[in-house]
């Protein structure tokens, strides 16, 4: 196994299950992995060359489809997860996330529409970023943001620290980062701030969901910062990742400690389970 697929399975392990992707080789088959597609009750088999990223991987067929998934759907994932391959891969670059990331966000929406046909009106807000002129508006006194911190960790001259802290508007949440960066020395000199928020609240009766996120310079590191707190299901309540770079290049590992800090200072604070 090539160091980039290790880091990316490393880091997909690390904000998914750890068994949502599994080397299931055997001498007659080599390369191959299960991939559970989160929320979709479907796993697919995968075939990941030793060329990787140079040569690009490819779904195979269906390994298994839960007992409750619709009649056909497993053939229908396995096709659209080829799809997604072929708009994904650029040769020489890591797909396997994106590819994850993208499958499972579009057969989300499929799920909740076209495949059972139920519409949750909560959801049309679910992927919506919120302008902060939408959100409620702050207090005058605003009030220090309650942080909780990780533990800190480097990996090759490069340190990684996670804050979280609870926020009930957007307002809130853009004014903590504020603060942050205004007060905390340590914390303004970072290569990045890499930030993600997710709120719920209530209007008029019906629920409404802000989320967004923010790479500051660290490409893709937002999304993926935002997909943990998804999946670890926490509301109101924003996380900010510093990194400080040490000036050696980690490739996709960088992913993997990011979301680990994260998920310290998430469960520190009380917001998501251990």
């Amino acid at each position: 196994m090539s160091d980039d697929l290790g880091n990316e399975i490393e880091a997909i392990k690390s904000i998914y299950a750890a068994n949502t992707i599994l080397n299931v080789s055997q001498l007659a088959a080599p390369n191959h992995y299960t991939l559970v597609i989160p929320h979709a009750e479907v796993t697919l088999r995968l075939l990941i060359p030793d060329q990787y990223p140079e040569k690009c991987l490819q779904f195979t067929a269906v390994d298994g489809v839960g007992s409750t998934a619709p009649k056909g759907f497993g053939i229908h994932v396995l096709n659209a997860a080829k799809e997604v391959v072929q708009r994904v891969y650029t040769p020489g670059q890591v797909c396997l996330f994106d590819v994850l990331q993208e499958l499972e966000q579009t057969l989300e929406h499929e799920l909740s529409t076209h495949w059972e046909g139920k519409t949750d009106v909560s959801s049309q807000f679910e992927h919506a970023e919120a302008p902060a002129s939408h959100a409620n508006r702050a207090s005058d006194t605003v009030l220090p943001p309650r942080w909780t911190l990780s533990t800190t960790v480097t990996e090759k001259k490069s340190t990684f620290l996670a804050r979280s802290c609870p926020v009930n508007t957007t307002a809130e949440a853009l004014s903590a980062i504020t603060q942050l960066l205004a007060t905390d020395k340590r914390a303004s000199k970072a290569t990045h701030n890499i930030s993600a928020y997710r709120i719920r609240t209530s209007v008029d009766r019906n629920d409404i969901v802000y989320q967004d996120c923010d790479d500051d310079g660290e490409t893709a590191a937002g999304a993926r910062l935002l997909r943990l707190l998804q999946i670890t299901d926490v509301w109101n309540v924003l996380v900010v990742v510093s990194r400080w770079y040490g000036g050696v290049k980690l490739g996709p590992a960088r992913f993997g400690i990011i979301n680990a800090v994260a998920r310290e200072a998430l469960v520190a604070g009380g917001f998501a389970k251990g």
